[in-house]
């Protein structure tokens, strides 16, 4: 699977007729091109062109005489190109780096150029800023970009029976907290860069979310991606003012119409069965084990709120969350997390 949008960083000293001769002819004899000026000022002291290739591919690049690098590198001349096309043999052995290493006023340079292209493709997303802003890397990402606007196009970012609006304004309002700002590039990342469309692992990010954003309404702190002693890395800490914390996992079963076979309750426990026997059996205990149903719709969630399935692990939350806001939740074992502000157990 390819990488999320990242800048590639060539030191050194540009002009436009280098620009031209390294990497505007490889481009037109491979792609076809067009050379032209970016939609929008490039940075203060930078150069820039625009390259749209003839298969809607594209790829921006600025230079200067005198520069920062991206962090940890000293500045002076040396350019930056980002795009979703192929990228010219004089650039293969340069450093990639995500978008927040790179200068500010590159990143926001080159941010403007692909949300205004996200918006002339996709102007739906215009409703929902910030969710475009943060997905930005997969959403113009080179194998990406079909696959991942389809999910939030077409199947309303894992919400069944949801429209998609609804849906994604759940997740704008979310992530417009800015909580995951710094976390944007891993966190984005998840949702993939394939060709081909996930919906299982597409829908299981979504989840990871969904619990970010019931722990920071419950009054938590959320910390992504802890690595622990068995090598493994688990999904969140959560942690109060007082610096009491939690270890938190997140897990979202396949919809039972989506499964061969079984009833919701028996698709509860086969998605946990996996988790439990694996990653969370290694670390022994300590962990708070979330399981995610919202990709239910409201017959099955009902029959798993009816049955409360044991789910082979304690302390654990399942529970189903909808694109209003609301959620209903019960738990299994002592669960250490005070989440009555965020949901309502049933």
């Amino acid at each position: 699977m390819a990488r999320p949008l990242r800048f590639r960083y060539a030191p050194g000293s540009w002009s436009l007729s280098r620009v031209r001769d390294d990497l505007y002819r490889s481009l037109d004899s491979n792609l076809g091109a067009t050379e032209r000026d970016p939609w929008f000022a490039p940075p203060a002291g930078y150069e820039a062109r625009r390259f749209d290739m003839d298969d809607g591919s594209l790829a921006l690049f600025c230079w200067t005489d005198d520069g920062d690098g991206p962090a940890g590198v000293g500045g002076g001349p040396g350019a930056y190109w980002i795009g979703n096309t192929e990228t010219p043999s004089t650039l293969w052995r340069t450093e990639k780096y995500a978008l927040a290493d790179a200068p500010f006023q590159v990143t926001r340079w080159g941010e403007r150029e692909l949300t205004a292209v996200l918006s002339e493709e996709e102007p739906w997303f215009e409703d929902f800023p910030h969710l475009a802003w943060y997905f930005l890397p997969v959403l113009c990402s080179k194998d990406g970009a079909e696959t991942t606007r389809e999910f939030f196009r077409e199947h309303a970012a894992g919400f069944p029976d949801a429209d998609r609006f609804e849906a994604l304004g759940f997740y704008e309002q979310f992530l417009a907290t800015g909580v995951l700002d710094d976390e944007r590039e891993e966190m984005a990342s998840k949702l993939g860069t394939s060709e081909y469309l996930d919906l299982t692992r597409m829908t299981a990010t979504m989840g990871e979310f969904d619990v970010a954003r019931l722990l920071v309404n419950a009054g938590y702190d959320i910390e992504p991606e802890i690595e622990v002693s068995t090598d493994h890395v688990i999904d969140f800490r959560a942690a109060r003012a007082d610096g009491t914390s939690t270890l938190v996992e997140v897990t979202r079963p396949v919809a039972p119409n989506r499964r061969a076979a079984g009833t919701p309750s028996a698709a509860v426990r086969d998605t946990v069965e996996t988790k439990t026997s694996g990653q969370l059996e290694a670390h022994g205990g300590g962990i708070t084990l979330f399981v995610d149903c919202s990709s239910f719709p409201d017959d099955d969630w009902f029959a798993v709120r009816g049955e409360r399935p044991e789910v082979g692990h304690r302390p654990a939350v399942v529970f189903r969350s909808r694109p209003d806001g609301s959620t209903e939740a019960y738990k299994k074992g002592s669960v250490p997390l005070e989440l009555e502000e965020a949901l309502e157990w049933v």
